[in-house]
């Protein structure tokens, strides 16, 4: 949708006779009030802002490319190491490159761009809208559902941002940042709001809009992050008297979390949502029930190129990015098909590391052997199309660097998208996403009974046994494993590290690795060699991204967070 600016205004045409001056009113001015007596007008305002959701699709933000995200982590390994499709390798190795000049991680401007329409909109709804108060109820639950996820993306960056209810706050051109538990209260108000006036499904005319069950998802998600901030920040790692979230409140921020997971689970129990039998069709079916918000894709006009970006070399010789691919910590984590731990140890696990693995592994990873699109995928060490080349060896191999291609929301059946792009779906809110979330916020609330159901329903869709600790840690450590494997590539992992304050050890002073596959006799030898030829860095000043200095200049009242 193009931006509906809010007036069209003609100038006075001035006509000049005899010394005469005639001003002229134009009769096309097109006012706000007018477009807000417009139905056609008022949805297509508010299917606009639906657009910020395509800036985080397939994980893209912030460096933007898909998955960028995950590969700042443990899971994947982009394979360029120079600036634009490396970028995110310069950032996971120089935690010097971010800064208040340049955050990097950046998106101030364009986020309070967002709010600031979405204010507008709001305003303008209850000034000239003329329609039933259920229709405006329903208007501006969509709006602060955006909203919502904008400032949602603001915290989780920043922590304390500066807080713009309404329009009238802009009469005020200098603003404080609010504290970081008053901002992510926010957020959650506005979530909350549009889960008690938004539907549980949407008519076919509005499909892709926001329901009550997408609005009480991301209520649950943001009460998670915030619990896991009050739990695990404990002002360790920033003394700015605005980030942080006080411990005290942990408990019940973990129970604000818990109940709204329920609310979507009570919805799945009545049928309107569930988990896939398949895991691969979960990012392939239009109709999937597993999805609770997703942006669909509709040829030729809205597409992406995430198969272009990710799809093995052997699909368009010479012209795929092969931007990122997974890392032998990730192909480690997923577990064989009984649901033991697979282990190098074991000497016929490694013989055939890639035998009777759990489903997800096969639905998510390529490896040397796989079938796909009709052949066999070679990713061994060698000078084929495919095969593995060690990381910083060519600026841009457009291969694995690891042994490994990713499979996870590849369209298996698009042969010809460097012509005609591609159409599957992003999913941003999920049914296994809220299955994880209601295990943890329930272990968290010693709800050990509920944390386990949650956790066994979802291995047990995924045709793995029960595998639910009876105590707290055990249940953590359980879910951090789920989260990992399930949710690979879908820009969760950075952030899971992150608010459990984990990734300044994971992400720092360390390598991650690949598997560098050789012939050996009958078989293969399987050597771990780094992807990485640096150290990663993660520091603790990363946790709270420092605000952008241009904006620093332009309000004064506001402060830079400390250690920047």
């Amino acid at each position: 949708m193009s931006i509906i600016k809010r007036s069209f205004v003609l100038a006075g045409i001035v006509l000049a006779a005899h010394g005469c001056t005639l001003d002229v009113t134009p009769t096309d001015k097109y006012t706000e009030e007018t477009i807000f007596k417009n139905p056609e007008n008022m949805e297509l305002y508010v299917a606009g802002l639906y657009a910020e959701f395509q800036t985080f699709k397939f994980g893209q933000f912030p460096i933007g490319y898909s998955n960028a995200t995950d590969a700042l982590t443990d899971i994947e390994k982009y394979t360029s190491s120079t600036s634009g499709n490396g970028t995110v390798n310069i950032l996971a190795m120089d935690a010097s490159r971010v800064n208040a000049a340049g955050p990097q991680l950046n998106y101030w401007s364009s986020g309070y761009a967002r709010i600031r329409r979405i204010n507008e909109f709001l305003s303008g709804l209850y000034k000239y809208a003329k329609l039933s108060d259920d229709a405006k109820a329903m208007y501006e639950a969509e709006a602060r559902f955006v909203r919502g996820y904008t400032y949602f993306w603001l915290v989780k960056l920043h922590g304390s941002v500066v807080l713009m209810p309404g329009l009238e706050d802009y009469k005020e051109k200098n603003r404080q940042r609010s504290s970081e538990e008053d901002c992510w209260k926010y957020i959650a108000a506005d979530f909350a709001y549009a889960a008690e006036k938004l539907p549980v499904t949407q008519p076919a005319t509005r499909t892709g809009r926001a329901t009550k069950g997408a609005a009480y998802g991301m209520l649950a998600r943001t009460w998670l992050y915030a619990a896991s901030i009050a739990e695990y920040d404990k002002k360790a790692y920033n003394q700015d008297p605005l980030t942080g979230v006080a411990a005290a409140s942990a408990a019940t921020y973990y129970q604000n979390a818990a109940a709204a997971a329920g609310e979507v689970i009570k919805l799945a129990g009545e049928g309107i949502y569930g988990l896939e039998a398949k895991f691969a069709d979960i990012f392939l079916k239009r109709d999937t029930k597993e999805a609770i918000f997703k942006l669909d894709f509709v040829a030729p006009q809205f597409t992406h190129q995430y198969d272009f970006g990710f799809t093995p070399p052997g699909d368009i010789p010479g012209q795929g990015m092969v931007y990122g691919v997974p890392t032998a910590e990730l192909v480690n984590e997923f577990e064989m098909a009984d649901g033991s731990k697979f282990s190098w140890s074991n000497a016929a696990q490694a013989a055939e590391p890639y035998k009777n693995r759990e489903p997800r592994f096969y639905a998510s990873v390529l490896y040397n052997g796989a079938s796909w699109k009709g052949r066999t995928i070679d990713s061994k060490a060698g000078t084929g199309i495919e095969n593995f080349t060690e990381y910083g060896i060519s600026s841009e191999p457009k291969r694995t660097v690891t042994g490994y291609y990713i499979k996870k929301m590849l369209d298996s059946t698009n042969i010809n998208f460097v012509q005609n792009k591609s159409i599957q779906s992003w999913l941003e809110l999920r049914y296994a996403e809220i299955l994880l979330i209601a295990a943890e916020a329930r272990a968290k609330s010693n709800n050990i009974g509920g944390a386990q159901e949650a956790l066994n329903t979802l291995r047990k869709a995924r045709y793995l046994p029960e595998n639910a600790p009876g105590d707290v840690a055990g249940l953590m450590k359980a879910i951090e494993h789920e989260r990992m494997v399930e949710l690979a590539f879908e820009g969760h992992r950075y952030w899971d590290l992150r608010r459990w304050r984990k990734a300044h050890t994971v992400l720092n002073g360390v390598r991650f690795t690949g598997h560098k596959i050789t012939p050996q006799g009958a078989g293969f030898k399987y050597e771990v060699v780094p992807a990485d030829n640096a150290n990663r860095q993660f520091t603790p000043a990363l946790y709270y991204i420092p605000i952008p200095q241009d904006e620093i200049q332009r309000n004064t009242a506001i402060t830079q967070i400390q250690g920047w």
